[in-house]
């Protein structure tokens, strides 16, 4: 029998490393499109912080959203607790209470990317090239501890709870990459236009390591109707939001009281397999990436309120957060 503290940290521990692998995964996404935009081509640094769904939180502490800002409060600022920074520290903090139930060095390797983030955020901010090569140290570094947890630790309840946050959180993030062209506005010159358009869906794919996935599974040249399929709709590729939904469905067969949560999430993998992804724009891709995070956080609730939290006077767990981690830092 696990303690529904215990479980709640492995879930939020696992949601935090996913979230800041998956947030450096955006920003780099984001330097790839600035190199390639061409005249006439704007990026809006505001739509970043939106996209982030942290635009509110945003506007309290920084009165202009440019690249140093933004960079700053995704990268390093301890006052948003989706930073990169904010998130491996809460990481490690959950991880310290948890020494009984992971692996010995799991502890080491949290730590060591905690020290390496802490020394190298503040230059990542303000020169590309060191921010490109400090995420990349990020989301490699991110990448041992995943190994370490699946080739280490028994396929127990404990295991399944960082499979679920890793999944649930995946699935939230690769919808926010997807979301980065709403941030884009494109050149009315339609040549121009169109070949933007294939670049910047390379970058996204590059940005998710799906880009030689996609090339051998799906075509050659990157189409956008292709290229959201797939990174909403193909089985095969394990940062697609359905290939995540189907990792969390497993994690809840084998889980207790988890038929609401199968039920739940069984049904989002339905509705997205069966919509249309043909001419999808980037006002009507924003819209309906909208409403696939809401149903990822009702998901979400749902597993609070089964797991580690009952409702107070009809309020679910996420609304009384008052802010996307706030239980990671208790």
């Amino acid at each position: 029998m696990m303690l529904a503290r215990v479980a709640e940290n492995l879930y939020w521990m696992a949601r935090n490393l996913e979230r800041a692998e998956n947030t450096a995964r955006l920003i780099n996404s984001t330097t790839h499109v600035l190199l390639d935009l061409p005249h006439g081509a704007t990026f809006g640094w505001a739509n970043l912080a939106e996209i982030a769904g942290l635009d509110d939180l945003f506007a309290k502490t920084y009165p202009e959203a440019n690249e140093e800002s933004i960079m700053r409060f995704l990268i390093e600022d301890e006052a948003n607790p989706s930073s990169i920074f904010a998130c491996v520290k809460y990481a490690r903090e959950n991880t310290r209470t948890l020494r009984e139930v992971l692996p010995a060095e799991m502890w080491e390797r949290i730590n060591s990317l905690y020290l390496y983030v802490r020394k190298n955020a503040l230059a990542a901010c303000s020169n590309r090239r060191e921010r490109y090569m400090v995420l990349n140290e990020v989301i490699q570094q991110r990448h041992a501890i995943v190994g370490l947890f699946s080739g280490t630790m028994p396929h127990d309840d404990a295991y399944q709870l960082i499979k679920l946050g890793r999944n649930i959180e995946r699935a939230d993030m690769t919808t926010r990459i997807l979301d980065l062209h709403s941030a884009i506005s494109f050149p009315e010159d339609n040549v121009v236009r169109e070949a933007l358009v294939e670049r910047i869906w390379m970058s996204t794919l590059e940005s998710l390591s799906a880009y030689q996935t996609y090339r051998r599974l799906v075509a050659m040249h990157v189409r956008s109707n292709d290229a959201i399929r797939f990174l909403l709709q193909d089985m095969r590729f394990p940062r697609s939001v359905s290939h995540c939904l189907n990792e969390m469905e497993t994690c809840f067969r084998l889980m207790p009281k988890s038929q609401q949560l199968q039920q739940l999430t069984a049904l989002l993998r339905l509705k997205i397999a069966q919509h249309p992804t043909a001419d999808l724009d980037a006002v009507a891709l924003h819209e309906y990436i909208d409403l696939l995070q809401q149903q990822l956080g009702e998901i979400h609730d749902a597993l609070l309120q089964n797991y580690f939290h009952a409702w107070q006077d009809g309020v679910p767990p996420s609304a009384q957060m008052q802010g996307h981690l706030e239980f990671a830092q208790q």
